[in-house]
């Protein structure tokens, strides 16, 4: 159920295919079959202790492409690692896209304290060993804290859910964050964005912080029941008189705030291309596989030539989006400052668009059958389905890209 790997990049050396043939191995025996068991497991039995999900957590560091995002290698130049990163990426989401993601905030607060200027955070969490998560999105809120090129982000009658007040050095946090916050009831370490209370400016007023959540007064909601990527843990955190250390903080202030919010929404729409590349691949592997087995009308419904045009519109669909990520990708990587926004946010609105229709013509092929569980196409279908509003809702970015343009 794989494509062929004839590559339209044409300088990966032997150490990427290496690591594509590794992650690719790694995805199809243990993260694909473990994904279709959390699949059909409760939210609290996917995280619960004797979960296959934490073996697959600790095979995925043995692999040995270090926390988080970290894939690379010292003789490797800025482009091709960026190259490697998006191959390494769709490899392991074309398994599941919800336990990668699992895999991609493990151990990735070092990374994060180190792309901004913070070794002294960066030793801080590398002892600690944990899942991290982001900490945005609020309840009552929607798109309000992603929407900072639009009136309403300094409109001083939206209030945060989660309010921010400093007290002398440090600062005091009450309130919490949405059940959508990803790996929000098992993590051990956050990036936490918080808008300060009562600010004439709205939510645009705000802190930045990298902080352990075993700070006292921080407790956690029940994992979140949901349609898609049911393999990957969300749920609230709540903040009750939690004082935070300003050694824990990134950054403060309407002039930095914000900017600092942007580049993480930047980098994660570059970083969600790749993976729902991935998903788009897993979903035209299905269908190719199953229109060669499945016999209609006397003959496997590949010959059928309704079946083949469909597939065809499946496989350019998936080719233009990988293109396209791993082209800004590379840019993101060679070019001084990174990409535009609006670059990244084309990269994850196309990525994910892609997904989705793929996935769905793919579940059209599969007919009735697409429609139950004895076939993968359902579970990647509610997977790319949940990608359009994962990392700021489609609308809205292109709302925000267009006011760049």
């Amino acid at each position: 159920m794989e494509n062929s790997d004839f590559d339209l990049d044409i300088d990966l050396t032997e150490e990427m295919l290496a690591a594509r043939t590794s992650c690719r191995r790694f995805a199809r025996e243990v993260m694909r079959p473990v994904g279709q068991q959390l699949d059909r497991l409760t939210a609290e039995q996917v995280i619960a202790a004797d979960s296959p999900l934490w073996t697959v957590l600790k095979r995925y560091t043995e692999l040995g492409f270090g926390g988080g995002a970290d894939i690379g290698a010292a003789d490797l130049s800025p482009a091709q690692s960026a190259l490697l990163h998006a191959i390494v990426v769709e490899e392991l989401a074309w398994g599941d896209s919800g336990i990668f993601i699992t895999c991609g905030l493990n151990n990735i607060m070092p990374q994060i304290a180190r792309g901004f200027g913070r070794p002294d955070l960066a030793e801080f969490f590398a002892q600690r060993d944990e899942i991290a998560c982001l900490a945005v999105t609020e309840p009552g809120h929607g798109s309000d804290h992603i929407a900072f090129t639009e009136p309403g982000y300094r409109d001083p009658r939206i209030k945060p859910a989660l309010k921010v007040r400093r007290q002398g050095d440090d600062f005091l946090l009450n309130g919490q964050k949405a059940a959508w916050v990803s790996c929000g009831t098992i993590a051990g370490s956050c990036i936490l964005f918080g808008s300060f209370e009562d600010s004439p400016i709205g939510l645009a007023d705000g802190a930045a912080f990298l902080i352990p959540l075993d700070l006292p007064g921080i407790t956690r909601g029940k994992p979140l029941e949901k349609l898609g990527q049911r393999t990957l843990n969300q749920g609230e955190i709540f903040f009750s008189d939690v004082r935070v250390p300003r050694r824990f903080l990134l950054a403060e202030g309407a002039e930095t705030y914000p900017l600092i919010w942007e580049a993480m929404i930047r980098d994660a729409n570059l970083h969600m291309g790749p993976q729902f590349v991935g998903v788009a691949r897993a979903a035209y592997d299905c269908a190719l596989d199953y229109a060669k087995q499945w016999v209609q009308g006397g003959v496997p419904i590949i010959q059928h030539q309704a079946v083949k045009v469909r597939l065809f519109d499946m496989f350019r669909k998936v080719e233009a989006a990988r293109s396209h990520a791993r082209r800004v990708a590379v840019a993101n990587a060679v070019k001084p400052g990174g990409v535009p926004f609006q670059h990244a946010v084309s990269v994850k609105v196309l990525c994910t668009q892609t997904a989705f229709e793929v996935a769905s013509d793919a579940l059209q092929l599969f007919g009735g059958n697409g429609l139950t569980k004895e076939y993968p196409i359902e579970k990647l279908f509610r997977d790319a389905r949940a990608s359009l509003i994962e990392d700021g809702e489609n609308g809205m970015l292109g709302i925000m890209a267009a006011s760049r343009l």
